[in-house]
């Protein structure tokens, strides 16, 4: 439960310094507990304090970057209230499962929307690289180091802990997310994601199967998560996502607060204009990364439009 003014104010040197830039150490502690401002922000704090405060005074949702990509840190479900901080991030996929001719097609097209709309760019920011089960850890290796020569984030999206382990080594120099922990190998994709210092996407059947998953990855010490909340349906990927969302800052259900991915583009299953729109919800209602199949600039100008509408501070 996030902590009261006067319960921050207790721990705080009471000198009255101006150190941090309020006038008193009382209007400090009240900043830090509207979330206005980070407890770090005192320089006299004791390292006991800060570790006493620290996880209390966090946002509910933690935040992340992939390079220079920002990911979570929401503390509202609406702009209205308050400003978001992350805008949501688009991922262009790409599979092994396809053949070269269609790999390099879908390659070719990524590098051509990119451009720039009211002082900020607009392109796709991530390409998710997809493994699938039936092809050779040689033939996934070989896709993800065609795709390093676009200079974008990558997101392996890869559930075998030895193509994981392989992609990863070919990943290495570029900014990645590795996303394929399961119910059933969370203990190897934690340690491979550990080791090379990454992001680890989380995936269930169930959005109480992903809470356990989590709470076991927590458990083991990993909290440098991000929550795969796609299914099987529309239906089931909305009220995931939304649902997650809403636990972590309504019900400060902490296990839940971490960025999310969607991957629209399997539940459009080719079909660009319920691409579009699905793209377009999950802007609206939570997806941090939202996955595609192809970023044209039909679906761009609308899409990045409204992104910029949503993720503008109603307060300037």
């Amino acid at each position: 439960m996030a902590l009261k003014g006067l319960d921050i104010f207790k721990l705080t040197p009471k000198t009255n310094c101006k150190d941090c830039g309020n006038p008193t150490c009382m209007a400090f502690a009240m900043k830090v507990a509207s979330g206005a401002l980070p407890i770090e922000k005192c320089p006299h704090m004791s390292a006991e304090a800060l570790a006493t405060l620290g996880e209390a005074t966090a946002p509910p949702m933690k935040s992340f970057k992939v390079g220079e990509l920002s990911l979570g840190g929401e503390t509202v479900l609406a702009r209205h209230e308050k400003t978001l901080v992350s805008k949501t991030l688009y991922a262009v996929n790409v599979c092994d499962c396809m053949d070269a001719a269609k790999q390099d097609e879908v390659i070719a097209k990524i590098p051509t929307v990119d451009y720039e709309r009211i002082g900020e760019r607009m392109y796709a920011e991530f390409v998710n690289v997809t493994h699938c089960n039936d092809k050779s850890v040689d033939e996934y290796v070989a896709l993800i180091n065609k795709v390093k020569g676009l200079n974008r984030a990558l997101i392996l999206n890869v559930t075998c802990p030895t193509a994981a382990k392989a992609a990863v080594e070919a990943a290495a120099g570029t900014n990645f997310i590795l996303n394929g922990a399961t119910a059933e190998n969370f203990a190897e994709m934690s340690a491979i994601a550990t080791a090379a210092n990454v992001l680890l996407g989380v995936r269930a059947d169930s959005i109480d199967a992903l809470h356990e998953v989590v709470e076991k990855l927590e458990a083991a010490g990993n909290k440098n998560l991000i929550l795969d909340t796609s299914a099987a349906t529309i239906k089931e990927a909305y009220a995931n996502t939304v649902q997650v969302r809403r636990a972590a800052l309504k019900d400060e259900d902490r296990t839940f607060g971490y960025p999310s991915i969607v991957n629209v583009a399997a539940l459009a299953n080719g079909d660009a204009h319920l691409e579009a729109a699905l793209m377009s919800l999950f802007t609206c209602k939570y997806g941090s990364i939202v996955v595609c199949s192809e970023m044209t600039y039909a679906k761009a100008l609308p899409l990045y439009g409204l992104r910029q509408n949503i993720f503008t501070d109603p307060q300037k």
